[in-house]
C-alpha cells in the first residue's frame, strides 16, 4: 500500500505575509514600548487618541517653525527625535569624553508635558513651611541647602541652620502661578546684539534675567526693567555685585543653588535690600541645561504667558556666547536649542531671536489647550504619577499638611487669574517633592 502523502501547504502570498509579520512586529514594538514606562498602566483609547493626536502635531510645529530641525516619532506616542540637517557643523565637545555633540537628540513628550504642566500649578520659592512639613525635613532636606551643611551635622542644632537660612526662607511662598501676565525671560545670548529688543523687553508685565547679565550700555537690545534674576552659585557669591545691576534696589533675587556664608554677611552688612530667595524645582530628565532652564521655570509658575530672548536659537548655533563678554565654552548648546523648541512646540514657551523677530510671529501647528490637557492626563497616568487622571486639585498631592491659623498667607489684590488659581486649588499651595523617588508634591491647604 502506498504510503499517504501530506496534501502540500497553502502557501500565503509573500506579500500578504510580510504585511500581517510587520503589523505584529509594530503592536508587539509599541507595546514593549508603553511597557518601559511603567508595567500595569492602564490607559483608554481617548487616551491613547490623544497623545496620538499630540505627537502628530507637535511634529508638524517642529517642521514648520524649527529653522531647519526635524521631529521624528519612535516607536510609541511618548518619544522623539529631533535632528538636525546633515550639514549641521557641530563644534562642542565634551570636556570629559572628548566626543562631539551629535545632531539628534530624543525626548519623552510624556514626560515633558506631565511635569511642565504640573509646574504651572506649584510654587518654586524654598519656604519655612515646606521644610517644617516634610517628614524629617530639617535633619533630611534643609541642610543640603547650606553650603557645606554636611558638617551641620544634619541640623541637630536647628537654631543654628535657621540662622543661616533665615534671610533668604519666608514663611510661605511670597508668588502664586498666574500671579503675573505677560513674562519675558531674557537670556545671555551674543544674539541680542543682532536685534534692537529693548523696547519691546520693556513691553512685558515682568522681565527675568539670569547671574550677572548687565543692563548699563545695552539697554536699547535688552530693555532697562528687571523684576527677577536668576543666579547660579558663581554669580550668588559675588550678591553685592549683582545687587548693583538694579538701581531701583527692588530686583528679587532667586538662588537656584545654596545659601552661603558670605552672602548672608553681604546681605546683613552692605545691606542688600533686594528680596532674596531659595529656589525650589522639578527634575525634567534629559532637558537643556542651566540658569536658563531654571529662568524659564520659574517663569513658567508664576506667569500666564511667557517669552524667551537671548538663548541663541537660531540655525548655526555651535557655541555658548555672551552679549557683554568673550564667548565661552558652555554645555551642549545644540541640545538646547533642540530642548527649547519642544518648549515652544508644547504651548509653554514663544522664542524670540534675530531670525524670529516679529513680535506678532504666530507658532504654526502649535497643539491646542485641549490637546495638551488630554495628553497630560494620558501622560500621568501612563507614567503612573501620583493622582493620575483626579480631577481634583489635590489630586497629585502625596503630602497633604494643615497650616496653623496664624500662618495662612494673605492672598489679598491678586490679580483675576491668580484669584481664579487658588479658588480652583482651595487655597492650597503645592510644592515640588524634591526628594521623592516617586515624584508628587506637597500640598499645604489652609485651616477652616
Amino acid at each position: 500500500m502506498a504510503p499517504r502523502v501530506a496534501p502540500p501547504m497553502r502557501v500565503l502570498p509573500l506579500a500578504l505575509a510580510a504585511a500581517i509579520f510587520s503589523g505584529l512586529t509594530a503592536i508587539l514594538i509599541y507595546l514593549s514600548g508603553l511597557s518601559s514606562y511603567g508595567s500595569g498602566a492602564r490607559l483608554s483609547e481617548a487616551d491613547l487618541a490623544a497623545l496620538a493626536a499630540l505627537q502628530a502635531r507637535f511634529g508638524k510645529c517642529v517642521d514648520a517653525n524649527g529653522l531647519g530641525l526635524k521631529a521624528v516619532s519612535r516607536e510609541d506616542y511618548c518619544r522623539v527625535v529631533i535632528q538636525y540637517p546633515s550639514d549641521t557643523v557641530s563644534k562642542w565637545e565634551d570636556p570629559k569624553t572628548g566626543e562631539v555633540e551629535g545632531l539628534s537628540f530624543e525626548f519623552n513628550l510624556c514626560e515633558a508635558v506631565a511635569s511642565w504642566e504640573q509646574v504651572r500649578n506649584s510654587t518654586t520659592i524654598l519656604t519655612k513651611e515646606y521644610i517644617d512639613s516634610l517628614p524629617n525635613g530639617w535633619e533630611d532636606y534643609a541642610w543640603r541647602r547650606i553650603n557645606k551643611g554636611i558638617l551641620l551635622n544634619k541640623c541637630q542644632n536647628r537654631t543654628l541652620c535657621m540662622e543661616k537660612l533665615s534671610l533668604v526662607l519666608p514663611e510661605t511662598s511670597p508668588y502664586v502661578p498666574r500671579q503675573f501676565g505677560r513674562c519675558a525671560v531674557v537670556g545671555n545670548s551674543g544674539d541680542l546684539l543682532k536685534t534692537k529688543f529693548g523696547d519691546e523687553i520693556d513691553s512685558y508685565d515682568v522681565v527675568i534675567r539670569e547671574n550677572g547679565a548687565p543692563i548699563q550700555n545695552y539697554t536699547e537690545y535688552v530693555g532697562t526693567k528687571s523684576t527677577f534674576r536668576l543666579l547660579n552659585r558663581g554669580s550668588a557669591k559675588a550678591l553685592d555685585k549683582v545687587a548693583e545691576l538694579d538701581e531701583t534696589k527692588k530686583e528679587v533675587l532667586i538662588v537656584k543653588t545654596t545659601i552661603h556664608d558670605i552672602m548672608n554677611q553681604m546681605i546683613r552688612e552692605i545691606p542688600i535690600t533686594n528680596p532674596v530667595y531659595l529656589m525650589l524645582g522639578t527634575s525634567f530628565g534629559s532637558s537643556a541645561k542651566g540658569t536658563g532652564l531654571k529662568a524659564l521655570e520659574f517663569a513658567l509658575s508664576i506667569c500666564d504667558s511667557v517669552d524667551m530672548y537671548g538663548f541663541t536659537v537660531d540655525p548655526g548655533y555651535k557655541e555658548w556666547t555672551r552679549y557683554f563678554s568673550e564667548s565661552r565654552k558652555g554645555h551642549t548648546p545644540l541640545h538646547g536649542r533642540a530642548y527649547y523648541q519642544m518648549m515652544e512646540c508644547l504651548g509653554l514657551v514663544k522664542i524670540h531671536s534675530p531670525m524670529r523677530g516679529d513680535p506678532g510671529r504666530a507658532v504654526k501647528w502649535l497643539p491646542t489647550r485641549d490637546t495638551i490637557e488630554a495628553a497630560r492626563v494620558a501622560s500621568e497616568k501612563l507614567l503612573k504619577r501620583p493622582g493620575a487622571g483626579s480631577d481634583g486639585p489635590l489630586g497629585t498631592c502625596a503630602m497633604i499638611k494643615r497650616r496653623e491659623k496664624g500662618k495662612v498667607p494673605n492672598r489679598s489684590g491678586l490679580r483675576d487669574a491668580a484669584m481664579k488659581h487658588l479658588e480652583y486649588m482651595k487655597g492650597a499651595t503645592r510644592y515640588p517633592l524634591e526628594r521623592n523617588a516617586g515624584g508628587g508634591y506637597l500640598c499645604m491647604i489652609n485651616v477652616r
